[in-house]
């Protein structure tokens, strides 16, 4: 009974986490930010998403050591937004006005790594970082082009809780950078493993924080 209340635990836990991370997503204006910028900022967006995605499952994924934590992580944070997603649409913007960021399949692959390397924290931080840096702009940008269009949509109906300085323009293809997705890709695989060890070291302090 004690191991079945300690796991429970430990899963609720990580609701009430990814929960207000996502929350933390919302209110600061990312997954706003991502529909109406993806074409001029998709690199920044492609940072700050990735790393906030690997620092919360890692954590989870090693305080839990059960392979699937991180994809459980990301998949309610994707149940979350989608929540607030299907809120402006009540208010009466069209179904396409936001874009949900994609971070299940992301996820998957830092679960599947942990599980292929028989719970090796090392790789999971090395190798699981580092597939996730690489492909969460991948993945972002194939659900991007799924929208109808994002920059029609960023015109005709402007963010009300964006500031006026934060009004999308029209995007400079090739003048910044030839490829936001492949630069995205690049700054995320590198800035994602340190972050994701980070994530393993919160979770040794975490124990240890229990443990005194």
């Amino acid at each position: 009974l004690m191991v079945w209340l300690r796991r429970t635990t430990h899963y609720l836990f990580i609701v009430v986490v990814a929960v207000n991370s996502t929350l933390l997503t919302i209110n600061a204006g990312d997954y706003i930010f991502y529909t109406d910028w993806a074409w001029t900022s998709f690199v920044v967006f492609s940072i700050s998403q990735s790393t906030m995605l690997v620092v919360g499952a890692i954590y989870y994924m090693l305080f839990t050591g059960v392979p699937g934590t991180a994809t459980y992580y990301a998949t309610i944070m994707t149940i979350y937004t989608r929540v607030a997603k299907g809120a402006w649409f009540a208010l009466g913007y069209p179904y396409d006005f936001i874009a949900v960021p994609v971070w299940i399949p992301s996820a998957m692959l830092l679960d599947l790594t942990y599980w292929a390397t028989r719970r090796n924290k090392h790789a999971a931080i090395i190798i699981g970082g580092t597939l996730v840096g690489l492909s969460l702009p991948l993945f972002n940008m194939i659900n991007l082009l799924l929208v109808r269009d994002p920059l029609e949509m960023a015109f005709k109906y402007p963010r009300p809780t964006l500031p006026p300085y934060m009004t999308p323009i029209e995007p400079q293809v090739g003048k910044f950078y030839n490829s936001p997705v492949a630069l995205g890709s690049g700054a995320g695989a590198v800035l994602s493993v340190p972050i994701a060890a980070l994530g393993a070291k919160l979770n040794t302090w975490t124990y240890r924080w229990m443990a005194a």
